[in-house]
């Protein structure tokens, strides 16, 4: 069974925080500190096709590709030695790793699966602790077949209760102090909207749960399609404090019915880039990672895309990241 232990300053915090976020999110900018304008405008990164062997020869082929943020370059097995090499080589080049990955399926209705799940969820949060990531991520899982698929019961209370219990049991069991667990967005499965992921945020009720965004994730309609500049500013709005991650993409409506939203390359579809970045910028410690795109120079066109914007987009940062 799992745990339903409380850490009780959680409710305050969640409380006082969630107020607060709409507020601190909109605050009017300021003159920008000394300290803010060192700050890169955009922490952009992405996987590595170039072999590398050590934490320097892994942060050489981080620069080579321009990138600032990465993800995470060790396994789980590494022994603390090698991880903290790691984390060292990061650091002193200014370079954030962004994310664990811990893809499984934790709510599975295999027993089997779902307690592989779990165990992959614990030790990847585990990874992501010693080597100091911003997060570690995973999907909510599903309740069908297909791990990452849909479900007709995913989005019901019931699985509602069983995502909130078995993220509690995770960073319960882990304990992290420096990075957090996050669950990606998802278009049919919670959290699939920034509502049910404030939700979440206070259902759950852990300091060590935060927000990782993926909007082309969120978006599975029309509706959402043609707005999803609107939706971006509302993520941003309700969650930007809580983001720790997010995932650079894009989505592209097709003609053929009934409705068919595809995946493309950043700059092929209609994602409202400008907004996003704009909203990103409030953020600087907060990276974009580049994903699911198949060979280095499809990594590369995405990349100039959308360094192209962000050459365009206006900074947006107040005072509340003096610290940053």
């Amino acid at each position: 069974m799992l745990s339903k232990k409380k850490t009780m300053p959680r409710r305050t915090f969640i409380k006082n925080s969630l107020m607060g976020a709409t507020a601190l999110a909109y605050t009017s900018v300021t003159k920008l500190s000394a300290a803010q304008t060192k700050l890169p405008l955009l922490r952009l990164g992405g996987p590595t096709f170039e072999k590398f062997d050590s934490p320097d020869t892994w942060v050489n082929a981080i620069k080579k590709l321009g990138y600032n943020a990465a993800y995470c370059p060790v396994g789980a097995g590494e022994k603390d030695d090698l991880v903290s090499a790691y984390a060292r080589a990061a650091k002193k080049a200014d370079i954030i790793i962004a994310e664990v990955g811990a893809w499984s399926n934790p709510i599975s209705p295999d027993e089997k699966t779902r307690r592989a799940a779990l165990a992959k969820c614990r030790r990847q949060l585990a990874l992501a602790e010693r080597i100091g990531a911003n997060c570690c991520v995973n999907i909510s899982g599903s309740r069908g077949k297909l791990w990452a698929g849909p479900s007709p019961i995913n989005l019901t209370e019931e699985t509602f209760d069983m995502i909130v219990e078995t993220t509690r049991a995770i960073i319960d069991d882990v304990k992290p102090t420096r990075t957090y667990f996050t669950l990606e967005t998802m278009p049919w499965a919670y959290p699939d909207s920034p509502d049910s992921y404030l939700r979440l945020l206070k259902a759950i009720d852990r300091r060590r749960f935060a927000v990782h965004l993926d909007p082309v994730n969120l978006i599975c309609s029309p509706q959402r399609y043609f707005k999803n500049g609107q939706l971006i500013r509302e993520c941003f709005r309700k969650l930007g404090p809580y983001i720790r991650s997010c995932h650079a993409k894009d989505i592209l409506l097709s003609t053929k019915l009934i409705t068919h939203l595809d995946e493309v390359r950043p700059g092929l579809g209609a994602l409202d880039y400008d907004t996003f970045l704009r909203e990103l910028s409030k953020f600087p410690r907060t990276p974009l990672m580049l994903e699911h795109l198949p060979n280095a120079e499809e990594y590369r066109l995405a990349a100039t895309h959308i360094r192209s914007i962000a050459k365009t987009t206006p900074i947006h940062r107040g005072p509340w990241l003096e610290s940053a």
